[in-house]
């Protein structure tokens, strides 16, 4: 059992760059790749392919709402349309998403960059903290957010290859790489990258290197929890959450998001319905969040590894008390 998982901690690409990247190499195959943009590809990673593509990029300026319907029409003629920009931005075109997208469960891509507090210095107008709940709510769509460079690159291929609205997550920040070469994502599968026998850590994005280094931590006190990267937020891996209760009896959900409605909130839905135990909700506390570098929001709003020890502590005291 390895109750010290390695951290490979290698400097990588910022999410949004690895996805920019990735969609610039796939559509060299795949001709019905569009990228729409709201006037911001070089905050988005997507100047990578406006730059190698610029036949297939669709400057739609900055009307969210339309761009969200132009994709809708153009996927109904057979392409493949990623819209792409700020995540807070996507939350002016829900209605578009949910009418002209999820409605009609047209082949779109919705790919949001600056989620949460990774946003940092662009404070609280520019930090979504809302996104996974609100699309996680509309029929249709799935909703995706990968941990680091591999996992985005490998994520970006299976929503191109996926046929229905997806929702997915980047990030602004340089990212560590976490993940080894042998790594496989999987559309609706989480992964485990730790195990342990006396808690589990469901963890997605930028958090689930933060729950390694927690895991770590309490590792050294002789607490060993498992760490499960739930990049898939919907649908969520029921199966292996119920397998993971079954043998720690207490979970510790990480999110840089609002813990109302986000990656705890389907954790604990699961939980509920199948195989009831305690958890904890790591995440921003249904409050609006402020200027700073992503760290620094990290340790102020919970967010932090130690943030994550302290939770599980909490709900292994709650676990002992149940019994």
């Amino acid at each position: 059992m390895n109750n010290k998982p390695n951290l490979i901690a290698k400097t990588g690409d910022s999410l949004r760059e690895a996805c920019g990247k990735k969609i610039t190499e796939l559509a060299i195959k795949n001709k019905n790749i569009l990228i729409l943009d709201a006037d911001i590809a070089g905050g988005t990673g997507m100047h990578h392919f406006r730059s190698k593509h610029k036949e297939r990029f669709i400057q739609c300026g900055i009307a969210e709402q339309n761009m969200m319907a132009m994709a809708g029409g153009l996927a109904a003629i057979g392409f493949i349309p990623i819209v792409t920009t700020f995540a807070v931005f996507m939350l002016r075109a829900i209605e578009q998403a949910r009418l002209s997208i999820a409605y009609a469960n047209m082949n779109v891509k919705v790919i949001a960059s600056h989620p949460g507090l990774d946003t940092g210095p662009d404070g609280a107008s520019a930090q979504c903290l809302e996104d996974i709940a609100c699309f996680r709510t509309i029929p249709n769509f799935i909703v995706i957010s990968p941990c680091d460079p591999l996992e985005m690159e490998q994520a970006t291929e299976a929503v191109i290859n996926y046929v229905g609205p997806v929702y997915m997550r980047t990030g602004r920040s340089d990212t560590k790489r976490i993940l080894s070469e042998g790594y496989e994502f999987e559309i609706g599968k989480g992964k485990v990258l730790n195990e342990g026998k006396d808690l589990t850590i469901v963890a997605c994005g930028v958090e689930v290197a933060r729950s390694l280094e927690a895991a770590k931590l309490l590792a050294e006190e002789g607490i060993y929890a498992s760490v499960i990267n739930m990049s898939t937020i919907k649908p969520i891996d029921s199966e292996l959450l119920i397998k993971y209760a079954e043998k720690t009896g207490a979970f510790v959900s990480a999110e840089d998001h609002n813990i109302i409605g986000g990656l705890g909130g389907a954790v604990a839905e699961c939980l509920a319905q199948n195989y009831p135990c305690p958890i904890e909700f790591v995440g921003v506390q249904d409050k609006f969040g402020e200027s700073g570098e992503p760290e620094e929001l990290a340790i102020k709003y919970g967010l932090s590894k130690k943030s994550i020890v302290e939770a599980a502590k909490k709900v292994l005291k709650r676990k002992k008390n149940d019994r």
